[in-house]
């Protein structure tokens, strides 16, 4: 949306239908908006392609109110993470489009012209149904970035019998985010029956001597398989942005 906003003004200045001055009017918002408590990334879109996404926890729905009104003014799908759905629904008074995705815990809030993504390719697994909430931010990440992302739930190390019955959907991957706590051995085993990269992400799910994640972090680091690329604990975001951008990459090159 930003590109076409950027190629619109400077066609108008061509063409003399938009003055210098006026161009840069209009321009000079565009890197970023400041909202005194936020500065809105209103180019990121442009950079990374797609708009800068709203980590919610530890704001309140008073900000989180005013971004999103920032983002709407110009037509971006926004996704704002980590919030509850009293906050949700606080923030739906004003913003009555908004929708809220219960298991990642996110609002979301797209132009009406906006179209779900159908770009085959990214695959979500998660280890166990604890570990649900962190992939489906990833998937929600992925799915707003244009991808139709497969999701696998359940298919822990502790029967792997379970994730071999979609061993043809492995396979046909382009990317797979794969979630796992505990442990956090899941990874290293699908890493080693495919030839697509895999996006590890670790959670915060365990008992005491999983130290909240940081168990799991240090196998998904110490993976014996190769292709394995780890990310925060319980950063599902990075991981769906992470395999939007290697599946986008994947297909142009096709």
């Amino acid at each position: 949306m930003e590109r076409q906003r950027v190629r619109a003004i400077l066609q108008a200045i061509q063409s003399r239908r938009l003055g210098v001055e006026q161009g840069l009017r209009r321009l000079r918002f565009l890197p970023f908006e400041d909202l005194t408590f936020a500065k809105i990334d209103h180019h990121r879109h442009l950079r990374r392609g797609f708009p800068e996404v709203v980590y919610g926890e530890g704001k309140t729905a008073a900000q989180i109110g005013s971004i999103m009104r920032s983002f709407r003014r110009r037509v971006e799908p926004v996704l704002v993470t980590r919030v509850s759905r009293e906050t949700f629904h606080r923030v739906r008074r004003e913003h009555g489009r908004a929708s809220y995705h219960s298991p990642a815990r996110a609002i979301t809030l797209l132009p009406s012209r906006w179209r779900p993504g159908a770009r085959p390719g990214v695959t979500v697994i998660a280890a166990g149904t604890s570990d649900i909430p962190v992939a489906e931010e990833a998937a929600l990440m992925a799915h707003l970035m244009g991808n139709k992302p497969i999701k696998i739930y359940d298919v822990g190390v502790a029967g792997l019998h379970r994730l071999l019955a979609y061993r043809e959907t492995l396979l046909r991957s382009r990317v797979l985010v794969v979630v796992a706590g505990m442990e956090g051995a899941l990874p290293s085993v699908v890493a080693g029956l495919v030839d697509a990269p895999v996006i590890a992400v670790p959670t915060s799910v365990g008992y005491g001597t999983s130290f909240k994640g940081i168990s799991a972090l240090l196998t998904m680091l110490n993976s014996c398989s190769g292709g394995v690329t780890v990310v925060n604990i319980d950063n599902g975001f990075a991981a769906g942005l992470s395999a939007g951008l290697i599946n986008r990459v994947r297909d142009d090159s096709d």
